[in-house]
């Protein structure tokens, strides 16, 4: 059959063509896939990296901050460099620091911080790239700021041997003098004072505070003619690690039971033989009643110098019990935190604690203690009590965790795993802690470890070995938290 040669090129022609259009755009592709992938990798690469000069811009910010208020002590650098650290982290596997410079002016009123880093890139080395460099750069003017302090002070029977607790007095009334001066008041320093012992003393103007149907409100005569005196028992958990207030989780007056056998007189093996009652104000050691163990009140914030100055005075060291600096701290924190505005009684501003990121203020925590957590008992004859009666009752109560086995060093590792989760909870909201170990009864690994992970960082952290090296500690604490001063 005759067909026409137009015929014939439109039937050819087009399997032709897609074949040489197919190859074509095959081509196209190829050629425009490589600009693409490297736009696209460009982006992911850049986007890392303005991710991490945020992250190192941040960093150095904090740093830079923390070493202007270490400036009176010499070591501002050591400070700066293990903020940096603590805020930075090592989370990128790949970063490489490259360069950290820290300078201050002849002055002493600028602090400039430069940091390079190197990292992987991801796609760019496709072109060769395999690494970007950043940096990040801040000028700090060194000024006063307000203060917010909280002294969280170990004041339990083993501090009274040789001149611990004297000395630890002292050292207190001469960070207190650093801050003050000559002045009564300052407008923006606010102390409080927190001793610790096995139980904290809330006072008993804070009944309210408890639980609407507890013993000290509605059944005050089971603490015989005493009455309640103020101290509180530690919540369930989380609420013993956190600043929840009253209104979140309320609280349980503290009542110590008696051991008295009805058929026996008071003996060694009883460890709070009552009735009748013995204050431990007058018979320290040798006293018992309801609030055996529960030392002295908490001072909240004040800007009051002399009272700041009674309360450390009338400090004295609290037998039996033990020692649970975990509420100590927790004590400390909810002094300074916000949650608790408004909530602490007094003649004092109502505003107090301020917010953590106002302005100006700074939140600081020191914290001592000479002997590691540990529920105490004196028992000799082997009863089944395990431990004295404490904030957390007795060891073998199990209100320190649900598991049917315990003694009295699983108590200690909980205490001390309680202590170290309240740490972290407070630096996460930016409270600056201060961590001291005392004397040879907090020489142990176990506790400096402990205190040293607690600091802020490593250089806030502090062992006085012997009564001659606290009052130098205190001087050197004092000497950077006078720098946070107004002077009006």
């Amino acid at each position: 059959m005759w067909r026409s040669p137009l015929a014939l090129l439109k039937k050819r022609f087009p399997r032709s063509f897609i074949r040489d259009e197919r190859g074509a755009i095959a081509i196209m592709f190829a050629l425009m896939l490589v600009p693409t992938f490297g736009a696209v990798g460009l982006a992911v690469d850049l986007t890392n990296g303005y991710i991490l000069k945020s992250r190192l811009s941040k960093s150095i910010d904090s740093a830079a901050l923390a070493a202007g208020r270490a400036m009176a002590n010499g070591n501002a650098e050591t400070v700066a460099r293990q903020f940096f650290e603590a805020n930075f982290g090592q989370s990128i596997d790949s970063l490489d620091l490259t360069s950290f410079e820290f300078k201050v002016s002849d002055d002493d009123k600028l602090i400039t911080m430069e940091v390079s880093a190197k990292t992987d890139t991801f796609f760019m080395r496709v072109f060769n790239r395999d690494t970007m460099n950043v940096s990040a750069r801040t000028v700090v003017e060194r000024e006063a700021t307000g203060l917010e302090l909280a002294m969280v002070l170990d004041v339990t029977g083993s501090m009274a041997s040789g001149k611990k607790f004297k000395t630890m007095q002292t050292s207190a009334l001469s960070l207190i003098d650093t801050l003050f001066g000559d002045d009564e008041e300052l407008e923006n320093v606010w102390v409080s004072i927190v001793p610790f012992v096995a139980s904290l003393n809330i006072g008993t103007h804070n009944s309210d505070w408890l639980n609407p149907l507890d013993r000290a409100i509605v059944s005050v005569g089971d603490y015989l003619t005493e009455g309640w005196r103020g101290c509180v028992e530690a919540r369930p958990s989380p609420y013993d690690e956190d600043d929840a207030p009253p209104s979140v989780q309320d609280f349980t007056s503290y009542f110590y039971p008696s051991t008295r056998d009805t058929q026996e007189e008071p003996s060694s093996d009883k460890d709070n033989p009552w009735p009748p009652i013995r204050s431990e104000w007058t018979y320290g050691s040798t006293g018992y009643g309801p609030n055996h163990a529960c030392g002295p009140e908490i001072i909240p914030l004040t800007k009051s110098r002399s009272t700041l100055e009674t309360g450390l005075k009338n400090l004295v060291a609290w037998h039996r019990g033990g020692t649970t600096a975990n509420l100590g701290l927790s004590w400390g924190w909810r002094t300074l935190s916000p949650r608790w505005r408004g909530v602490w009684k007094g003649d004092e501003r109502k505003d107090l604690p301020l917010d953590y990121d106002t302005p100006g203020m700074v939140k600081s925590v020191i914290i001592l203690t000479d002997g590691e957590n540990n529920l105490h008992d004196q028992d000799s004859k082997g009863n089944t009590r395990v431990s004295d009666y404490t904030a957390y009752g007795r060891l073998n109560e199990g209100r320190l965790w649900d598991a049917g086995a315990y003694n009295r060093s699983q108590g200690r590792a909980l205490l001390d795993k309680k202590l170290a989760a309240t740490c972290e909870a407070m630096k996460d909201e930016g409270i600056n802690i201060y961590t001291i170990t005392y004397g040879s009864g907090a020489s142990s690994g176990t506790i400096k470890n402990l205190f040293r992970n607690c600091a802020s960082v490593p250089a806030m952290y502090y062992h006085a070995p012997a009564n001659q090296d606290l009052a130098g500690i205190f001087d050197q604490i004092a000497g950077e938290l006078a720098s946070l001063r107004i002077v009006e």
